[in-house]
């Protein structure tokens, strides 16, 4: 059998397919990497809203606390425990300085320590740690003496000196028992400012020109105060008193109306209120109605001028004296010579208008 017919016998081979060249495998990290992700985020919401609520919890309680301090705080001023009653504030300033209430309740409770005079306290000495504030100590326990010196006469203490020292402190360190020194600006700057405005009250028997009256800076003292914390009703009232002097003042030899208006509302509260002149609200009200009363008469109302006169005579003032002449001529010119008073001839000039009077 030939080679040929042999390979014709032999049976036909089996044909494999050939398998794949490049069959690519998914990758398994990504969808591991997602499945981490998903996992570190929801254990991180579920640390975060359980963190949340355990310091909206936390808040709630120090709010509680602080707001206890506070009742505890104010109980302790009524009963006139001051030292106890500010411990607690000091420790609301401590915590929240913005807790409501505790600012104006500190600074009225500084008040109180400094109408009320207590032994100034012996410090215990103690090792000062770097940086040495053994001078800010002591410029910080000087002020407090100065503050709570016993003494009736608010306006004998020296306020510009500890004005000048709170600053010396202030600038040598802004952080330095900062509530304590807010309150004692406020009472240093109220008290200045009072006694620049007002010194009449705190000394009564002192010449006017030995009290130093300044309306202008009183005012400013009282609005530096303010910063610190609001106003007494008497700082607040004597401030507004002493813009309303100012203010009349503005219009003297110029508007009589305005001037005689203004003092009449600063007389009739502090009717020895003075400028550096020392003339009181009394005497500039007693002026600018003889004011008025000379600008009725040159208009020719005599009988307006009359009654004007009649108001001004009502202050008992020596200088009234030299006015007695022209009064009487005027009163004359409003009654003539039967007692009844005369018809007007002119109409009264407003402020600022000018008119020639006619006989």
């Amino acid at each position: 059998m030939s080679e040929n017919e042999l390979k014709d016998t032999r049976p036909n081979p089996v044909i494999k397919e050939p398998l794949p060249a490049a069959r690519k495998k998914f990758p398994v990290w990504p969808a591991l990497l997602v499945l981490i992700i998903l996992i570190v985020i929801g254990a991180l919401g579920g640390y975060g809203s359980g963190m949340g609520k355990r310091l909206a919890a936390q808040g709630t309680l120090v709010t509680g606390q602080l707001d206890e301090q506070y009742q505890l705080g104010l109980g302790a001023m009524k009963a006139g425990q001051y030292e106890v009653a500010k411990q607690h504030f000091e420790f609301i300033l401590q915590h929240n300085p913005d807790f409501p209430g505790v600012q104006s309740a500190y600074a009225n409770l500084l008040i109180q320590l400094l109408i009320t005079p207590s032994p100034v306290p012996t410090l215990t000495p103690e090792i000062t740690s770097t940086p040495d504030t053994r001078s800010i100590d002591e410029i910080y326990n000087n002020v407090i003496a100065l503050l709570s010196a016993p003494g009736t006469d608010l306006c004998s203490r020296d306020w510009d000196a500890i004005i000048a020292k709170l600053d010396t402190l202030r600038k040598a360190d802004i952080t330095y028992h900062a509530a304590e020194v807010d309150g004692m600006y406020y009472i240093s700057l109220r008290n200045r400012g009072l006694c620049k405005i007002y010194p009449q009250t705190f000394e009564p028997n002192a010449s006017c020109q030995d009290l130093n009256i300044n309306l202008e800076g009183g005012i400013y003292d009282l609005t530096t105060a303010e910063s610190f914390g609001p106003l007494d009703t008497a700082a607040s009232g004597l401030r507004t008193w002493a813009r309303l002097y100012i203010a009349g003042a503005s219009f003297w030899d110029q508007d009589w109306v305005q001037a005689q208006n203004y003092f009449a509302q600063v007389r009739a509260s502090v009717p020895q209120l003075a400028d550096s002149t020392c003339t009181t609200a009394t005497e500039r009200w007693r002026q600018a109605t003889i004011g008025l009363a000379n600008q009725l008469m040159a208009a020719g109302d005599y009988c307006g001028a009359t009654g004007q006169f009649k108001d001004a005579f009502s202050i008992n003032s020596p200088n009234n004296a030299t006015v007695y002449p022209t009064a009487t001529a005027v009163r004359n010119q409003c009654v003539g010579d039967n007692g009844t008073p005369k018809p007007k001839k002119t109409k009264v000039p407003t402020p600022g208008e000018t008119k020639t009077p006619t006989s």
